[in-house]
This record gives structure tokens, C-alpha cells and sequence, in this order.
């Protein structure tokens, strides 16, 4: 048996048909504010954990922190509530709430409660309001018993698509048989907190949300004339059941392995205007719930944004003035490395715009477009007898872009540099029963305006090894890391800085082939999300989750 074999059926079944692509932390738990440290390393008053899985399991949860809701009044609006049976939309309307003010909130927050029970596979899913993607994600899988789970998100940037009536959109594409018996049945609901009054003029806020939200369905869009910043975010996924979905795995046409691509496994999320390019970024490597050939990693702590499918956001201001001529430019998002005319990919678009109101026309000029030659190279050294095969891989790119707008408070400059580069060693036997992935990607990016800038350094890493031994017993041990440091500076002086560590690690094994009750899983998985910053409660936020045999074994909060 091939461990993609395994991982294709996984795969296929979950994922298959599914052109969506998936989106807000996962609620940590109901009162999961960060708490005083606890040294104990167990739950308190919880059960040792099971000799291995039975029908039920702990509900699925993260160590995220919580979204912070205000203080002020809310008022809550129904966005989608639905039964997922199949791959049928659900199609409803949205009106603003009343009673909360209008379109200024000081914070919105969308909620999804969801349930299921019986078998079923992880699946994603998309919601769109007024053509708008504003949540990604995808789905635990179920115990026999059924599970529950919740995820939230700040949807503040929205506010322009939830000041006015709207049709929503929502689908989690499913297939429901005899077999697979789990109907997904989920509840969406948007809290918005009413602004608070404060005596005095109103003072211009430089860090407003922006004023117009434009759904990028085609790849031609007009910009309002008066743009004075301009940003896209893609929620870039692969995705669909095919290689695609483990497309940091595939290999050279030349190398005997299952899931191929020509250029290797190097990808990169692009973005042009009208043909040039003008942004780029490393995908995240996320693994669904079913992903590694393994669910039994997954049931209880996801891997980094498996609930979230956070979007890439890319700094288009120097390309404002170019668009600010009132005509439709072609705005085009691509993935480089996968095989031409294959699938797989999904990456639907926004563009975030923020307008001057001083001004009806805004102009500039793009005075800067260098980028280096992409790398990608990968060499497959072919297995001595009895040893494994191993493609070493190593790709990269650079791009500097640079313009000027003329607004109502003075020429600004925006110059954006982002580098990306990946490194990645494949080893695998023949037939595959044994295939591990070390990888780490960066992308570094750097964003000047005026005389501030913002550098954000991102790195993911992947480091797991699935084997097939005696009696078919599959066994998958995988650690997962998300990392990322921004700094702040202004005038040359620093003026803010933050952190985030999101780690997964996790060992799971089952018998192969078999019923399920004859699977005997085991698995111990431990997740700890750490970020420190300005922007965090406290300035510290640390929280520890470990599972054994779908048992939580330790819940600690630091800080």
C-alpha cells in the first residue's frame, strides 16, 4: 500500500469537487480569555485518556486567543444557517442591524457554530456577502457520536459590504450516502459593537478600514478615482482532492513518485496589473483534518488555520495612480508551479481601496517595478537498493515595487519589497511506505510610506514522516509551525513590534484496511500558539492544548 495511495483516497473523497477555497481564529473555548500560568500539566479533574480512540472524542478546538469584543452595545444579524448535504449553495440576504448605528461599528465579529455526527470527511467552505469572500475554512471531522465546534473572526475591514443590503452566499460542498452519513449543519452570525460617542470634532482616524471593498469575480475592476491606498487580500488554498491539496510533495516528472508536478513542488501566489507584475508571496501549507493520511492527528487540535484560511494581503498603493484613470484594468491572481491546465487551486480575490475625501481625482506616477529572476530548481537522486529516493528542492523570487500619489495632505511614496524562498527535502522508499517532508518557506516582506515602515518577517515550516510497516500499522509524526515578526518604525524609530508562534507537533498511528473498530488509533498531539505585542491584552498571550487518544491531557495558559 502507498502512503499516497491512502492520502489520495483521503484526499479525493474529502476534497473532491470542491472549487471553493477556505477562513478567523477558532474560538479557543467559551471563556478562553487568557488566565493566570497553571503548572499543572494535566486538566484539571479530567480522565486519564482512553488505551486508544473510542466513538467520542473531545469537540474540536485551538490554543488561538479569542477575538476581543468591545464593551459597547451589539446587535446580531443571522448571516447563513444551513444543512450541507451536498455541493448546494446556500443563498439567503443580509440587511444591515438597526439599533447599533450605521456602517461606523467599532468592531464586527462573525461566529460559526457548527455540528456533526456520523462519518464524514473534512471538507471546505467558502461565504461571500455582495460577491465579497469574507470567511474561509474547513471542517473537523465527526465522531460516531458527534462533535461540536465554533470559529470566530474579526470582519471589521468589511464595514463598506455590511453598510448595505446584500445576497449572501455560502457553501461547505459535501456528499452524504450510506457510507458517509455526517450532514454538516452550521449557524453564521455577525455581531456588530456600536462605536463609542466622544465629545469633541472628529479627528481623521489613520488607521480607518477602508472605504470601498471590491470582490475581484472578474479579473477586470475599476478603481474610484480618488484611491489613496489600495490592497488585495487572496485566500489562496490548494485544494480539490488531487496532488494539489499535498502540492509541497510533488515531484519531477522524472521521479518514480505518485503526485507529480514538471516543476517540482515550488509554488508562489502572484499578482499582476494589466499583465505586470506587481505582487507576490509564499502560500501557506496547510493541512486539513484529514491530511498526512491521518485524521487521528486532527480530531481535536486542527493544524495552523485549518479553521482559518487567512488570506494573503499584498500592497498595491504604488499601482494606485495607474489605476486612478477611471477605466477597467485587468487585476489577475496566479499560482506559479502548478502543471498547465491542472486544477486545484482556488483564489478568490479582494481589493481593499481607501479614499481621499479631499480630493475627486488622485494622481501619481509608478516609479519602480525590479524583480529578480524566479528560482526553482529540484534535483531527484534516485534510491541505492534498500535506501529511499530524495529530491532536494530550492526556489525563490524578489520584487521591489515603488510609486507616488499627490493627495490632499501631500505627495506620498509607497515602496514595497517582498521576498520569497523555500527550501524542501523529499525522501521516500519505493512503493512509498515511508515518505517524509522537511520544508521551511519565508517571505519577507517591507512596506515604506511616507517615513513609516512596516517589515514583516513570515516563516512555515513542515517536518513529517508517514511509514506503512508490519500489519499495515500507519504511523505519522508531523510538526507544523506558523511564525511571524513585524516591526514598526517611524522616523528610523521603532514605535511597535509583535510576534506570533503557532506550533503544532503530533504521533498517531492506526491498522490500516480494516473496520473502524478494529483501527486500534493512538495519538498524542500538543499545540501552542504564543504572540506578544502592543496589540495583545496584556502584551502576552501563550496557551498550551495537548491531546491523547482524543482526550485533552493539558490546557495551560502563560502570561
Amino acid at each position: 500500500m502507498r502512503r499516497h495511495r491512502i492520502m489520495g483516497v483521503l484526499g479525493a473523497l474529502t476534497l473532491a469537487a470542491a472549487t471553493l477555497a477556505a477562513a478567523g481564529p477558532a474560538v479557543a473555548e467559551p471563556g478562553g480569555a487568557p488566565a493566570a500560568a497553571s503548572p499543572a500539566p494535566a486538566v484539571p479533574g479530567s480522565q486519564p485518556p482512553p488505551a486508544e480512540f473510542g466513538t467520542d472524542w473531545h469537540d474540536p478546538l485551538t490554543p488561538a486567543p479569542p477575538v476581543a469584543h468591545p464593551g459597547t452595545r451589539s446587535c446580531q444579524v443571522t448571516l447563513a444557517e444551513a444543512q450541507f448535504r451536498d455541493f448546494t449553495p446556500y443563498q439567503g440576504s443580509y440587511a444591515p442591524p438597526t439599533g447599533c448605528g450605521t456602517a461606523d461599528w467599532a468592531k464586527v465579529v462573525l461566529r460559526l457554530d457548527g455540528k456533526v455526527k456520523g462519518r464524514q470527511f473534512d471538507r471546505l467552505g467558502h461565504l461571500s456577502v455582495g460577491g465579497v469572500e469574507i470567511f474561509h475554512t474547513s471542517t473537523p471531522e465527526p465522531s460516531p457520536d458527534g462533535i461540536a465546534w465554533s470559529v470566530e473572526k474579526d470582519v471589521t475591514h468589511y464595514r463598506d459590504t455590511f453598510s448595505r443590503p446584500q445576497p449572501v452566499e455560502m457553501l461547505i460542498g459535501n456528499v452524504v450516502n450510506d457510507t458517509y452519513t455526517g450532514v454538516i449543519d452550521v449557524k453564521v452570525v455577525l455581531t456588530f459593537y456600536a462605536a463609542e460617542r466622544r465629545p469633541g470634532p472628529a479627528r481623521p482616524d489613520p488607521g480607518r478600514t477602508p472605504d470601498r471593498v471590491l470582490a475581484l469575480t472578474t479579473p477586470d475592476v475599476t478603481l474610484p478615482r480618488n484611491t489613496e491606498r489600495l490592497l488585495a487580500e487572496v485566500y489562496a488554498t490548494g485544494s480539490g482532492g488531487g496532488c494539489e491539496e499535498y502540492w509541497y510533495m510533488t515531484t519531477p516528472e522524472a521521479a518514480p513518485y505518485s503526485c507529480k508536478a514538471a516543476d517540482g513542488p515550488y509554488r508562489e501566489v502572484r499578482i499582476s496589473v494589466d499583465g505586470q507584475l506587481a505582487g507576490i508571496a509564499a502560500p501557506f501549507p496547510t493541512v486539513w483534518t484529514g491530511g498526512w493520511s491521518n485524521p487521528f492527528l486532527w480530531y481535536v487540535t486542527p493544524g495552523p488555520r485549518a479553521f482559518e484560511v487567512q488570506p494573503i494581503r499584498y500592497d498595491l498603493t504604488p499601482y494606485a495612480a495607474l489605476l486612478n484613470d477611471g477605466r477597467p484594468h485587468h487585476v489577475e491572481v496566479s499560482v506559479a508551479g502548478v502543471p498547465a491546465g491542472q486544477s486545484g487551486w482556488g483564489t478568490p480575490a479582494n481589493l481593499l481601496v481607501w479614499q481621499d475625501a479631499a480630493r475627486e481625482v488622485v494622481t501619481g506616477a509608478l516609479t519602480r517595478a525590479e524583480q529578480s529572476d524566479p528560482a526553482n530548481s529540484s534535483r531527484w537522486t534516485p534510491a541505492a537498493p534498500g535506501a529511499e529516493h530524495r529530491l532536494d528542492t530550492e526556489g525563490g523570487h524578489r520584487l521591489t515595487v515603488a510609486g507616488y500619489l499627490d493627495t490632499s495632505h501631500g505627495r506620498v511614496t509607497t515602496t514595497v519589497t517582498r521576498a520569497v524562498h523555500n527550501t524542501s527535502v523529499h525522501r521516500w522508499t519505493e512503493g512509498e511506505d515511508r515518505d517524509g517532508l522537511t520544508a521551511t518557506w519565508t517571505d519577507e516582506e517591507s512596506v515604506t510610506r511616507g517615513t513609516s515602515t512596516t517589515r514583516t518577517n513570515r516563516t512555515y515550516t513542515m517536518d513529517g514522516e508517514t511509514t506503512l510497516g508490519a500489519g499495515d500499522r500507519l504511523r505519522t509524526v508531523i510538526t507544523l509551525g506558523d511564525r511571524a515578526d513585524t516591526v514598526t518604525l517611524r522616523g528610523g524609530r521603532e514605535v511597535e513590534r509583535s510576534r506570533l508562534d503557532d506550533q503544532y507537533t503530533g504521533d498517531a498511528s492506526y491498522t490500516a484496511n480494516v473496520p473502524r473498530d478494529q483501527r486500534h488509533a493512538v495519538a498524542t498531539t500538543s499545540a501552542r500558539y504564543r504572540t506578544y505585542g502592543s496589540a495583545v491584552p496584556g502584551g502576552c498571550y501563550d496557551r498550551t492544548v495537548a491531546t491523547a487518544q482524543g482526550t485533552i491531557t493539558q490546557d495551560r495558559r502563560r502570561c
